[in-house]
């Protein structure tokens, strides 16, 4: 595996965690953990997906960071 796999499946590992974690109730509902976990999962994919120049998983990343931070700011606005 080269060095930008890593960074991929380092991203999309913590995604996956934060959804697992989610799905299990592990994640408080009352907490942001699961919105910063999704900005940190996402943002780490993106780049690695940047760094590949696949367009498509840019674009997906790159939305799902953004609609996290979405989310994290309206947690923070409550």
């Amino acid at each position: 595996m080269t060095y930008i796999d890593w960074i991929g499946t380092f991203g999309v590992s913590i995604l996956l965690s934060a959804f697992f974690l989610n799905l299990f109730h592990k994640l408080p509902q009352d907490k942001p953990w699961y919105e910063i976990l999704n900005i940190a999962g996402a943002s780490i994919a993106c780049y690695a997906s940047v760094l590949l120049h696949y367009v498509p998983f840019i674009f997906l990343e790159g939305s799902w960071a953004l609609v996290s931070i979405m989310g994290l700011i309206k947690f923070y606005k409550k």
